[in-house]
């Protein structure tokens, strides 16, 4: 396995991969050289194409480090103690962090952080490079679009659909749809930035 990352996100990674008793053969930054939890830590120079999880919080940044890998195959991490019905999909490049559940025929993409005890409830879709917070709560049939980032503690109720790129605060109660971009916060959740 390799990451590109080696930042606080990439720390947990590299646990979840060592949990699952998968070695870690390169990791990849671009402020190296460095060590990161007693790991080398390099620039990446293209010889390296396989096993590639970029982990990176940020969500644009995430997506701009998959765009500039060319030629790269992505993998996927799931932590032992996450709970995922065997009717889930998960794109490449996927991460679940300890304790998340995810359940019957929801469909993640790819890129996507599901983070430390979120809830993703039945028939859920989350487009690419989506990043659930933890303890965020997704109640049945809610949509995310790609880019969109779901705070800590944050709640969605049953078939809410939130668009592209937008982004919901911590601890926030989101009862209506929200178009693309837009930030909501408090509860009931109200835009307050487009």
């Amino acid at each position: 396995m390799k990451l590109y990352g080696a930042s606080g996100h990439g720390k947990v990674i590299i646990r979840i991969l060592e949990d699952l008793g998968l070695s870690i053969s390169k990791i990849y930054d671009d402020r190296a050289p460095f060590k990161i939890l007693g790991y080398d830590v390099s620039k990446y120079d293209g010889s390296e194409n396989v096993n590639f999880i970029v982990s990176v919080g940020n969500n644009k940044t995430r997506k701009r480090i998959v765009e500039k890998l060319k030629n790269v195959s992505f993998t996927k991490a799931i932590h032992p103690t996450a709970i995922v019905d065997k009717t889930v999909t998960i794109g490449e490049g996927t991460v679940v962090m300890p304790g998340a559940i995810i359940n019957v025929d929801t469909i993640i993409g790819k890129h996507c952080i599901i983070n430390t005890s979120a809830s993703i409830d039945h028939e859920c879709q989350l487009g690419d490079f989506v990043h659930i917070s933890p303890n965020a709560t997704l109640s049945g049939n809610v949509t995310v679009g790609e880019g969109t980032h779901i705070g800590s503690g944050a709640v969605v109720i049953p078939g809410v659909k939130i668009g592209k790129w937008a982004t919901v605060g911590a601890g926030a109660v989101i009862i209506h749809n929200v178009p693309d971009g837009e930030t909501v916060v408090g509860n009931p959740g109200r835009i307050i930035k487009k």
